[in-house]
């Protein structure tokens, strides 16, 4: 829906009352418009993942970024964010001396405005945001992963950690925990809570049966 029927559209609600049919027609603009939104920024990149897999744009918010960044602090090495979108917990992890930091994000909008982030951050050239599939991507060198993915990707996220990260890496998830997995540490409360794995622990746990449902 383009801008002179909004505006139309607009002008006719306000010259009548909002019955039935004027609710119905702001309804079908708002929900319009919310799909421009999503067709614009969101789809481009989910075609080529499948279904059960794709992973909705949901940005963090500051203290949820707070308490991943505070469950990492004192650690080094290469840091991933999986799914990083607006690019936020990479920069912060680059300010906080998690180098190198590396998001990973198919949305060609969501990566040009990290890049655009960085650069306003002064951090152009120091952080790297990569258009490729986080189901892709070879985590064998990092140290350090965040994670804010919904529940229903978790299980599969944890088979490829558990195959491909060493064993004095990190994982941070934000909002969701890993299901079958004990974290070691844990901060905060509700939406903002996130949940610390050593992955050391993690396949010790699987080697005795302490987490169901997880092989190492």
């Amino acid at each position: 829906m383009d801008t002179e029927a909004l505006d139309e559209l607009a002008g006719q609600l306000r010259g009548e009352a909002l019955g039935g049919r004027g609710l119905l027609q702001l309804a079908a603009a708002t929900g319009l418009a919310a799909y421009a939104v999503w067709a614009a920024v969101l789809m481009p990149g989910f075609r080529r993942v499948p279904l059960h897999l794709q992973v909705p744009y949901l940005p963090s918010s500051a203290q949820q970024v707070a308490n991943v960044m505070a469950l990492l602090r004192g650690r080094s090495g290469k840091t991933a964010d999986l799914g990083s979108g607006d690019g936020r917990l990479v920069l912060e992890a680059h300010k906080q001396g998690l180098r190198p930091a590396v998001g990973y994000e198919l949305n060609p909008w969501l990566l040009w405005f990290a890049k655009y982030r960085a650069w306003k951050a002064g951090c152009h050239g120091q952080v790297s945001f990569l258009k490729q599939d986080l189901w892709k991507a070879n985590l064998s060198d990092c140290y350090n992963v965040t994670v804010f993915l919904a529940p229903s990707v978790k299980p599969p996220l944890a088979a490829k950690l558990l195959a491909e990260l060493p064993d004095e890496a990190r994982v941070v998830a934000g909002r969701f925990p890993f299901p079958s997995w004990t974290p070691s540490s844990t901060l905060g409360q509700g939406l903002e809570q996130a949940w610390a794995y050593d992955m050391k622990e993690v396949r010790r746990m699987a080697r005795c049966g302490g987490t169901p449902g997880v092989t190492a």
